[in-house]
């Protein structure tokens, strides 16, 4: 568990699921991300739970619950780890009636500081759809720089897709 100034970041349980399926589930949250489906269908949101505890237990992902004190639920975010490489990749979703209100950067800020802190990462790495520049936003202010964009590098909906890539190194990372 993770304690900000305004967020706590926990694991994910199964009584978590109708919110997640409710949030994430908005087309508005599954449109700007590549791994969630619109429709949300049920049972989606148990099955993605059901898996963090394995992922954790391998070393493979770490994903928390994005909550506050007052409003519960709010969203998710997680480090897909290689530590081999000693990096991981940054993800995250907040729920449409939480946005704009710096949650996410909030959440990647305390994110970032348990990947260099507490899993001796070297390398934190996100991208964002361009058309989403909200995101990009959210990964400068977590201290992430502009690495390049990767042109056409996915399809989301059918739709060829260009990817702003960002990332922080342990050595730049401010104290």
């Amino acid at each position: 568990m993770l304690r900000t100034e305004r967020l706590i970041l926990r694991p994910f349980g199964r009584e978590d699921a109708p919110t997640v399926q409710r949030l994430a589930g908005a087309r508005e949250v599954a449109d700007t991300t590549l791994t969630i489906p619109h429709p949300y269908l049920d049972g989606v949101a148990e099955s993605w739970i059901a898996t963090h505890e394995e992922a954790w237990k391998q070393k493979d992902r770490a994903t928390f619950a994005v909550t506050t004190e007052a409003e519960g639920l709010i969203g998710a975010i997680g480090l897909h780890l290689r530590l081999g490489h000693q990096r991981a990749e940054l993800g995250y979703w907040i729920g449409l009636p939480f946005w704009n209100r710096g949650y996410a950067t909030e959440a990647a800020r305390a994110i970032i500081a348990f990947g260099f802190e507490s899993l001796g990462l070297n390398r934190i790495h996100a991208s964002h759809l361009t058309r989403n520049p909200a995101s990009g936003r959210v990964m400068e202010k977590a201290g992430m720089r502009f690495e390049g964009t990767l042109r056409q590098h996915v399809v989301r909906w059918g739709r060829l897709e260009d990817l702003n890539t960002y990332a922080v190194l342990r050595s730049e990372r401010a104290v």
